[in-house]
C-alpha cells in the first residue's frame, strides 16, 4: 500500500471549519489516488484560504482578478513529479480552498460544506494528476465523471429526484 501524506493548513479567519475536515480532505485525496491507480508514495499541500488571499493568488498567478472556491498548483508534467528529498515521495502540488466560496457554494447547491470541501479538493486531485476541464471537451466530461464516482465513493453523491 502506497502512502500519502496531506499537509493541511488553515490560514484564513473567516469561517470555522466543521470537525473532521481534516479527515474528509486526506480521505478525498486518497480516494482521487487509487482511482486514477497512482500508487506511488506521494504528499499534497492543502491550504484554506479566505476569498481575499485567494483572489491576490488568482490575479498573481492566472491574470484573473475574481476571487475563486479553488486553485491547483501541480508540480508534476505527464506523470513526471518532483522529490521530496526528505521523504523520496512525489510531491503532487498543492491545493488552495476558499473556505467563504466552499460555504456560499455548498448554500447554493444545497448540499453540505463537507461535500463541497470534498468536491473542491478531488476536483483539484485531478488537476495535480494533469486533468483539465478549461477547454471543455470529452477531458471536462471524463473529469466531471470522475468527480461524482469518487464523491460516491466516499457517500457523497448527490441525490438527484
Amino acid at each position: 500500500m502506497f502512502k500519502v501524506k496531506v499537509n493541511i493548513a488553515d490560514r484564513q479567519k473567516s469561517v470555522k471549519l466543521p470537525t473532521g475536515i481534516r479527515l474528509l480532505v486526506r480521505k478525498s485525496c486518497i480516494a482521487t489516488l487509487k482511482q486514477e491507480n497512482f500508487n506511488a508514495n506521494c504528499e499534497v499541500n492543502v491550504t484554506f484560504v479566505n476569498d481575499d488571499t485567494i483572489k491576490q493568488m488568482n490575479t498573481e498567478f492566472r491574470n484573473v482578478e475574481n476571487s475563486t472556491d479553488v486553485l491547483s498548483f501541480p508540480l508534476g508534467d505527464n506523470g513526471v513529479f518532483d522529490i521530496n528529498p526528505e521523504t523520496n515521495n512525489k510531491m503532487l502540488g498543492d491545493i488552495v480552498i476558499s473556505t467563504e466560496h466552499a460555504f456560499a457554494q455548498a448554500d447554493l447547491y444545497g448540499h453540505g460544506i463537507e461535500r463541497e470541501i470534498a468536491f473542491l479538493t478531488v476536483h483539484s486531485m485531478l488537476h495535480l494528476l494533469g486533468y483539465d476541464h478549461v477547454a471543455g471537451g470529452i477531458q471536462a466530461v471524463k473529469m466531471r465523471e470522475k468527480e461524482e464516482t469518487i464523491l460516491s465513493r466516499l457517500g457523497l453523491s448527490v441525490v438527484k429526484e
